[in-house]
């Protein structure tokens, strides 16, 4: 067992689609919330999709690189793939910027890098329905 992770969540068998190209991101994503949950890596749309078929998800954190690429309207089609799954966007601060209004309705949250495991924690037990006892 790690240090600050609940044993009682690791058994909630809680399902997160980590959907990032970049490798080191999808990566870091990964590990900060495998002890906790049942976290998948996928760096496509594609896969995620076929992947939810059979193991649907309760989270997706998507980079924004897949929005940037695709344009704002996948957000309105993993939604519809996907019905009722939570979808927290992975972004750096500049990227954050930017974006366009209409895709803070759509997606649930922002997590802004530089990444750090006790926001990205809090955000995905947030939109998760847990409550995080606070320290101390």
């Amino acid at each position: 067992m790690q240090i600050g992770v609940d044993a009682s969540r690791a058994v909630e068998n809680k399902r997160i689609f980590v959907v990032e190209p970049d490798d080191v991101t999808r990566a870091a994503l990964q590990f900060m919330l495998h002890d906790e949950n049942e976290t998948h890596e996928v760096r496509d749309l594609e896969t995620a999709y076929r992947k939810g078929q059979s193991s649907r998800p309760d989270l997706i954190l998507l980079g924004i690189s897949i929005i940037r690429d695709q344009g704002p309207r996948v957000v309105e089609e993993i939604k519809r793939f996907i019905p009722g799954v939570k979808l927290i966007l992975v972004a750096g601060p500049d990227e954050a910027v930017g974006f366009d209004p209409a895709l803070r309705v759509w997606a649930d949250d922002v997590l802004l890098r530089p990444l750090r495991v006790e926001t990205v924690r809090e955000k995905v037990d947030l939109h998760l329905g847990r409550q995080r006892l606070a320290a101390g």
